[in-house]
């Protein structure tokens, strides 16, 4: 409270100055005043002092008060900015201005209910204004209610077919509602020491989104050590509620050698504050001896188009062997969406969750490794995945090879 007592005297005796100095000045002059002061000088503090000197001249005037309300929600004074808009829409409540304004601000703070019931009442006066459609679809695609967002969409297209930010979230639209996906991938590995053959693996899969969450079905088909098999795989992503969502995998092969005999997995995620996403969870892999459990911890965050995260995986050790861990860092920048992206990942030890390696995942002594992604859209509903990647493995005691590993991978919505 002493801290914030020479804030309070300062500003307090900023408007007193600013006061003293506008009273010969019209409201409209002050508003523009504050515009100056805001926008040019990014000193909030004189332009709502200035705001202030207009109000005490006219108190219901509208501009003024939006005006107050923005630098407020700006500064994030949400209650402050929350008032002001509700005093105008409450004395002018066709006052489109304030609609957008206060739209704005709920949907800003993740508030979307209340967000749509604004929009909605400032259509009842405006039935035809583009930026409440607008807003109100974006309200509506937070909400993932896409079939209702794509009718306000197609209403606001009829307005004005060539709204360039209407056409792009129809667009997105579409996209966003496909609940099925198909995907081709191959993969090319080879060995300057531990293996003459190189190993190839061609995955088939089928993505289907429900109120659920996403489930995957793969099959999988690998040619290693000289040798065939086939993998019958399902992935699912169920959600448990806004904040947190699970992981589960399960997995079967009866060509053990070229696949796991088994494999299953479960994690738990958290969407937290600030940014911040993390993961706890463990992994199985059973190659027809004894199973192996592996747990495993993720911690990410995003920062304007990155996402950068670290992960861990323990093994425990087994009939008196020791404890065993691997570890990665990978940074993600998104080039303009979750569909366009570069990915690069440097670590030490094999994931379990790699499908071309952990069928070595009990038998490597130690491996660093190094990876690259790249991840494009090259239409509405096609996406291309390119990974290369480059490992430094002791595969007996003192004897290093190299690891040379590159993939393709093709999905298609619909």
């Amino acid at each position: 409270m002493l801290k914030s007592i020479p804030i309070l005297l300062f500003f307090s005796f900023s408007c007193l100055s600013v006061f003293s100095q506008t009273k010969s000045i019209s409201s409209d002059e002050l508003l523009q005043l504050a515009r100056h002061a805001a926008f040019d000088k990014k000193d909030y503090t004189t332009a709502k002092a200035y705001l202030y000197s207009a109000l005490v001249q006219s108190p219901d005037y509208a501009d003024v008060r939006i005006f107050l309300g923005r630098i407020f929600s700006w500064t994030n004074n949400y209650d402050s900015a929350s008032i002001c808009f509700s005093y105008v829409l409450k004395n002018n409540p066709d006052n489109e201005d304030a609609a957008i304004a206060y739209t704005d601000l709920n949907y800003w703070n993740d508030k979307n209910d209340r967000a749509l019931t604004i929009c909605n009442n400032a259509l009842k006066y405006h039935p035809q204004s583009q930026e409440i459609l607008l807003r109100k679809t974006k309200i509506l695609l937070a909400q993932k209610k896409f079939s209702e967002a794509n009718s306000i969409i197609q209403s606001l297209l009829s307005i004005n077919k060539n709204n360039t930010q209407a056409r792009e979230i129809a667009d997105a639209i579409k996209d966003q509602s496909s609940k099925n996906k198909i995907g081709i991938s191959y993969d090319y590995t080879s060995f300057d020491k531990q293996f003459n053959n190189p190993w190839h693996l061609t995955s088939s899969s089928y993505y289907r989104n429900t109120k659920m969450g996403t489930v995957i079905g793969r099959i999988n088909y690998a040619n290693r050590f000289a040798e065939n098999g086939w993998q019958a795989e399902m992935d699912a992503y169920p959600k448990i509620s806004k904040t947190f969502y699970s992981y589960v995998n399960a997995g079967y092969s009866d060509n053990i050698g070229v696949f796991p005999h088994w494999r299953a997995g479960y994690s738990l995620y958290a969407n937290l504050p600030k940014s911040y996403e993390a993961e706890l969870g463990f992994r199985y892999l059973n190659f027809s001896a004894a199973p192996i459990w592996i747990y495993t911890a993720y911690v990410g965050k995003y920062y304007k188009s990155w996402l950068f995260g670290s992960r861990v995986y323990i093994t425990p050790g087994q009939n008196g062997s020791a404890v065993s861990s691997s570890y990665a860092l990978n940074a993600n920048y998104y080039l303009s969406d979750a569909d366009n992206f570069w990915s690069a990942t440097i670590g030490y030890g094999i994931s379990p969750d790699d499908n071309v390696n952990s069928i070595q995942f009990n038998q490597l002594l130690k491996t660093y490794k190094a990876l690259l992604i790249y991840q494009t859209k090259i239409s509405k509903f096609n996406i291309l995945y390119f990974n290369m990647g480059w490992y430094y493995q002791e595969y007996l005691p003192q004897t290093w090879g190299n690891q040379f590993q590159t993939g393709i991978l093709w999905q298609h919505r619909f």
